[in-house]
């Protein structure tokens, strides 16, 4: 389940060092659209001005393949030769690499723009230069990046998987359980509540799996597997519209391997 690490091929700056050039990495975005190419590639720019674009804010987010790599936001919704397309979508054009870096640079604008002004006293900040964050002239409060900690669980009972049908996914679409930590909870505190909460059952050996950045809005998922211990089925009616067990050969075929949801699910799908 593992995926390499983002920093394998990429370099975390804050400020570019050299000139950028042709090979420069520009992901562009309008209303959380990501502009593309014709032929679904970001876009390689020497001079993001030779556009003629209104930009709303720019920001340097570091090398990858030691190219330089921006992230802008744009009020221009027609633009020649580019198209807009969702981050779901593009999962499905390009390497997990390059997905990641648009991940990250969406987070990273959005994250900007809803730090303008400070959350303590209203006035304008500032981006430091030495690191991504917003500080307070006013008040001197710091702003970093925010990540929304996130648990999901692959419950399992010998042979069966445990999978919900969420209010917000059509009737039948089944997914795992999954959540957001509160604050003052564990890891595990969290996922004991959830399961709980959303379809009233006890699980055991709650085994930590894997993670991943997820850019709807500023997630950070948690992934385990658990064990049933006790309990019979009781939906909230609330998040979860139905709930039930699943033997591996009953399970869909996942549309996307986009989400860590799907790799749990592989995981119990490929098990012995």
């Amino acid at each position: 389940m593992k995926r390499e690490s983002i920093y394998k091929n990429y370099e975390l700056e804050t400020k570019p060092l050299f000139e950028t050039d042709e090979t420069s990495y520009y992901f562009i975005f309008n209303n959380d659209k990501l502009f593309i190419t014709n032929d679904n590639k970001i876009p390689f720019l020497d001079d993001i001005n030779k556009l003629n674009i209104n930009i709303l804010r720019k920001i340097y987010l570091g090398r990858f393949n030691n190219s330089p790599v921006f992230t802008l936001e744009i009020y221009d919704t027609k633009m020649l030769d580019y198209k807009l397309i969702g981050l779901r979508e593009f999962y499905e054009l390009v390497n997990e690499d390059v997905y990641l870096l648009a991940s990250r640079a969406i987070q990273i604008i959005n994250w900007d723009k809803n730090h303008t002004y400070c959350g303590r006293c209203g006035t304008k900040t500032k981006t430091k230069e030495d690191e991504i964050a917003k500080v307070c002239p006013n008040c001197g409060f710091i702003s970093f990046t925010r990540l929304s900690p996130a648990i999901i669980v692959a419950i399992t009972n010998d042979n069966e998987l445990l999978m919900a049908n969420h209010t917000r996914s059509p009737k039948d679409k089944y997914s795992l359980i999954a959540g957001f930590v509160e604050a003052g909870e564990t890891i595990e505190e969290a996922v004991h509540r959830e399961i709980s909460e959303e379809v009233g059952l006890k699980v055991k050996n709650i085994k930590y799996m894997d993670s991943q950045s997820w850019p709807f809005p500023h997630s950070l998922m948690l992934g385990f597997s658990a064990e049933y211990e006790s309990g019979e089925i009781n939906i909230d009616e609330i998040e979860i519209r139905d709930a039930k067990w699943f033997k591996k050969e009953e399970i869909p075929n996942l549309e996307s391997n986009i989400s860590i949801a799907s790799s749990l699910i592989n995981w119990f799908k490929n098990k012995k």
